[in-house]
């Protein structure tokens, strides 16, 4: 668990983290490898106590995230990056419901 004021700041030290711990593996040039076929929510996913930005939706696509879930919802253009990186998307994560958007 990390956490920082700002939403984008704290998934930057997620995965700076991860880079750092190897489990992002890049190819030279910084490229991260693996492919981009639909991953699997087992793989890891981020909870974040914010809203689905795009740019954070975009990141976790970037890095090949399986998933997103926040606790607010997420805008139109997140949704949309979201379905094109076949990643899955979730909103309103609040006990004991949430609602996936992708």
């Amino acid at each position: 668990m990390l956490e920082d004021v700002g939403r984008h700041n704290a998934l930057d030290k997620l995965i700076g983290r991860l880079a750092r711990t190897g489990q992002l593996r890049f190819r030279e040039g910084g490229v991260l490898e693996g492919s981009v076929a639909a991953p699997e929510p087992a793989q890891g996913f981020v909870v974040m106590s914010s809203r689905a930005s795009y740019e954070l939706v975009r990141k976790c696509a970037r890095l090949q995230i399986p998933a997103l879930a926040t606790i607010s919802a997420p805008t139109s253009l997140a949704i949309r990056i979201a379905e094109r990186a076949r990643m899955q998307l979730w909103g309103f994560c609040r006990d004991p419901r949430a609602r996936r958007y992708v």
